[in-house]
């Protein structure tokens, strides 16, 4: 009897914490769809999925809330987010429509679905609470592992089956034919000569201590930055910094400094020179 009452009632504790994580979940749920920036999402993603974790260890199914954390939220989503951040996906990308018609489609499948949770969730009866105590008599691996390969191995096949195809399919849509033999590395050199471009190697970024140096341009002696330093790809999307006159500013502020801290009065010549040819 008193089994009974504890699985249709609930604690103080138990409650604050499914209306807490749950608006949590809820919220970055939202987010994960409205925002506009592709690592925003993933990250909203990544709280979510944390938070379903955490429901699932609340519960007593600690190895579904160990995989959800570590192999969804610690690997796959991770991987996404680090994707996301080199390749720069913004949102701009988005607005380009390659296959017409896709919205109203993508529309329509998500109006079916909401229409099909709805009437489920509508139909949808309890009688008897049957509670986790059964399912994880023999412990929660065996308990799920004799779910998974008895009732409902058939889905658990489908769904491998499709996660295999979205694989292969974007393995094949990323996929580049070569229409040419590629060109070897001493060939691209003589070409370069032929046409009078920059023959040696390119030279490194600017360095900076406390910042990625790819997206700042290293400085000539002549204090000016060289485009050669930094790629293509960043000149084009206006991600450089010309950060020319703020490092000679840096670099006075920091000569004065020591400038005082041992009893100097004038700037050394060299920083001169460089300011004037900068200038």
């Amino acid at each position: 009897m008193t089994a009974t009452l504890a699985a249709y009632t609930t604690s103080t504790g138990e409650a604050f914490q499914f209306w807490v994580l749950g608006t949590v979940a809820v919220i970055g749920a939202l987010c994960t769809v409205f925002m506009k920036k592709a690592v925003h999402s993933a990250l909203c993603l990544a709280g979510t999925m944390i938070v379903l974790a955490v429901f699932y260890l609340a519960n007593g199914a600690y190895f579904l809330g160990i995989v959800q954390i570590v192999v969804y939220t610690g690997a796959i989503m991770m991987l996404f987010l680090f994707v996301v951040m080199l390749v720069g996906v913004t949102a701009a990308d988005s607005l380009k429509e390659t296959i017409k018609g896709q919205r109203w489609l993508a529309l329509l499948c998500g109006l079916g679905f909401g229409i099909l949770l709805l009437a489920g969730i509508a139909n949808a009866s309890l009688k008897d609470f049957a509670g986790t105590g059964k399912a994880n008599a023999n412990g929660n691996v065996e308990g799920l592992a004799s779910l998974i390969f008895t009732k409902y191995v058939y889905a658990f096949e489908l769904t491998g089956a499709l996660l295999i195809t979205a694989a292969v399919g974007a393995m094949v849509l990323t996929h580049r034919e070569r229409t040419e033999r590629a060109r070897t590395q001493r060939e691209l050199s003589e070409q370069r000569v032929r046409e009078g471009r920059y023959v040696p190697p390119l030279p490194a970024p600017g360095v900076y201590a406390r910042h990625n140096a790819v997206d700042i341009a290293g400085l000539l002696p002549d204090g000016t930055p060289s485009e050669l330093t930094v790629s293509r790809t960043l000149r084009e999307r206006g991600q450089i910094r010309d950060v020319s006159a703020e490092a000679l500013s840096d670099l006075k502020a920091l000569e004065q400094r020591a400038a005082e801290r041992l009893e100097r009065t004038e700037i050394p010549a060299t920083f001169k020179r460089t300011e004037e040819a900068s200038q």
